[in-house]
């Protein structure tokens, strides 16, 4: 574990470099970009190829598509207890993100034209969902059913199986509960490759969605522009700003949770107000992580991936947040404090606050999607949302009235950009 210090001189420059350390390596960018171009050429029998190397899986084209029996037998064999939970998480999903749900609208411009947008679902989308160790079955619910919401007429599900090429009962279990058909037991970079530019056996996509590790990350960066992309959600990270009102067990136990995803890229942050705090909630971390089934995975991310900061005041904590831009940011600090951070943190991808939001609430079940951007993209990027799904289109039409009311601005900008024919193109219009 790192510990840095706000009054530091060097401290700009150590949490840059704490932070750069989310960079891709070469190695990375350069065994993506061979993968990606073997998939493009040679379609179906590199899919399969990379399945057998990287997941130990022989799978022949045909078999790369779940059957819609296999999905049905999933959700059988899946306890009441969890089809239960789907149908709760869901619910919270589905009511949180038709709030989101852009509205096409018409109205006047000041020439008295008629100027709108009309949003219209991507045609088809991919879903990405990690599986292998750890089966990420909110992440179905979390993707799918915003593409649902969103009215997609297509939605294709890529996630990887174990060498048997099995895929966990629960993550089926949720597609069939969604409706979900297209499923496909490929993952990776592969599974990149096949959305991208298709194969024999696989539909290309007009989008891919979801997260994933370095190199799935990595792989959506390589291909965009041949299909769009949510965003570059990698390795989870979270930041738990704490004052002397956090419970250190608390605030240990959300640490652990998001390190025990256990890839060594997981980034951890760790802002107080005072040291007596920090070294609360370390002797908390050390002795909660022998508990844990992933303990040793954990305690790796711990070692290479956890920064705690002390900061001077909660406005300093604050600056520290926007400039990590975490995925997860958990605010457990004074109740006068929370409205002014909150408005003052303006790059976290989720906001939990209090003692009682743990982000696994976030990760299952609260409402909002926990497809959120990662290594430091939240500066730009936005968490999931329906309106990624659709495509917006701006409507305008103008009449022989109105025509003339946007002549002369026409004019104006065609004759200070040379443009001839634009201005005519309108000024014609004038004088029928």
């Amino acid at each position: 574990m790192r510990l840095l210090h706000t009054n530091s001189k060097e401290f700009a420059t150590q949490l840059a470099d704490f932070c750069r350390n989310t960079e891709v390596p070469r190695e990375i960018v350069d065994t993506v970009a061979g993968i990606l171009a073997d998939i493009r050429a040679h379609g179906d029998m590199a899919v399969a190829n990379y399945a057998a190397r990287f997941d130990g899986v022989k799978l022949r084209s045909r078999e790369f598509r779940v059957s819609a029996d296999d999905l049905e037998s999933a959700s059988k064999r899946t306890s009441v207890s969890d089809r239960k939970a789907i149908k709760a998480a869901h619910a919270n999903i589905v009511a949180f993100n038709r709030q989101g749900l852009p509205q096409a609208w018409q109205g006047k411009n000041r020439h008295d034209a008629l100027v709108g947008e009309k949003f219209d679902p991507i045609r088809r989308v991919g879903l990405y969902v990690p599986g292998g160790q750890v089966p990420l079955v909110s992440t179905v619910l979390m993707t799918a059913s915003l593409a649902k919401i969103a009215g997609c007429p297509e939605i294709a599900v890529f996630t990887p199986s174990d060498n048997k090429g099995k895929i966990a009962d629960g993550l089926l279990a949720a597609l069939h509960f969604l409706g979900i058909d297209e499923v496909y037991r490929i993952g990776g970079v592969q599974a990149i490759g096949a959305m991208s530019y298709g194969t024999e056996s696989i539909p290309a996509v007009d989008k891919i969605f979801g997260p994933g590790n370095a190199y799935v990350c990595e792989a959506k960066r390589q291909v965009f522009g041949t299909v769009g992309v949510d965003s570059l959600p990698g390795p989870s990270e979270v930041m738990v700003i704490a004052d002397q009102t956090a419970r250190a067990d608390f605030v240990a136990a959300d640490l652990l949770a998001q390190a025990e995803h256990g890839s060594g890229r997981e980034k951890i942050y760790l802002v107080v107000t005072d040291q007596k705090i920090a070294d609360k909630i370390h002797a908390e971390v050390q002795q909660q992580v022998g508990t844990l089934s992933r303990s040793e995975k954990t305690q790796r991310v711990l070692t290479d991936g956890f920064l705690t900061v002390v900061a001077p005041s909660l406005t300093s904590a604050a600056e520290v947040a926007n400039f990590v831009a975490p995925e997860h940011l958990e605010l457990i600090v004074k109740e006068t404090a929370v409205k002014r951070l909150t408005k003052a943190i303006t790059t976290a991808g989720a906001i939990m606050i209090g003692n009682y939001t743990p982000t696994a609430l976030g990760d299952f079940t609260a409402g909002p999607s926990h497809v959120l951007p990662t290594g430091r993209t939240g500066r730009f990027f936005s968490g999931l949302r329906v309106a990624d799904f659709l495509r917006r289109t701006s409507i305008v039409r103008y009449d022989s009235r109105s025509v003339r009311s946007g002549n002369k601005v026409v004019a104006a900008f065609a004759a200070m950009e040379k443009l001839d024919a634009h201005g005519r193109s309108v000024e014609i219009r004038t004088k029928g």
